[in-house]
């Protein structure tokens, strides 16, 4: 769970500036990577917390070590103030060139969207010159259309009523062919 350098600093038991100073004399550690900002407040991740820890385990008399170092609260303030904006800045710079990669994302979308719509308004414009190029049905009236319904119709019954026809005088045929033995060639005659 993410925490200010405040919280880290009252859980460690040193104060907010210490942690900073810790930060600042150790160049290993890059802070940004461990932290988000939400508004004014710096947040630090777990890792980040680990490292902070890490480096306030190795020195076990922090506020011994403050003591000595004989420095004034005030000016630690000054410090980490300008620490603070050294880093906000940083953090600006990079949600600005984010901002401006973002932006030409959304061009480069745009632009693709209205070539999208460029191409759908040609096919549209090709669908309407193939249509035109169709017989046109509408200039037959729709009693036309009913009487070339209803010949289509009568002439399909009539060709069903030949097939019928064509096949009762098949089987006619056939029967009389079957019925016509060889002997009957004899006896006929």
């Amino acid at each position: 769970m993410p925490k200010t350098i405040r919280e880290l600093a009252d859980e460690l038991g040193v104060s907010k500036q210490a942690i900073w100073q810790k930060i600042k004399r150790d160049a290993s550690i890059d802070l940004r990577q461990f932290t988000s900002t939400k508004g004014n407040t710096v947040y630090v991740d777990v890792d980040g917390q680990k490292a902070i820890k890490a480096m306030f385990s190795n020195d076990s008399s922090t506020r011994y070590r403050q003591q000595r170092d004989d420095v004034d609260d005030n000016k630690k303030d000054d410090v980490d103030e300008q620490d603070e904006v050294e880093f906000l800045r940083s953090l600006v710079s990079e949600i600005q060139s984010e901002k401006k990669e973002l932006h030409k994302l959304l061009d480069q979308q745009q632009r693709l969207a209205l070539q999208d719509k460029k191409l759908l308004e040609e096919y549209k414009e090709e669908i309407k010159e193939l249509k035109s190029l169709e017989v046109p049905l509408s200039d037959k009236n729709e009693m036309d259309l009913i009487n070339d319904r209803e010949q289509i119709e009568r002439l399909k019954a009539e060709v069903v009523f030949f097939k019928k026809e064509l096949s009762k005088i098949a089987e006619q045929h056939e029967v009389k062919r079957h019925s016509k033995k060889w002997w009957h060639f004899f006896w006929d005659n």
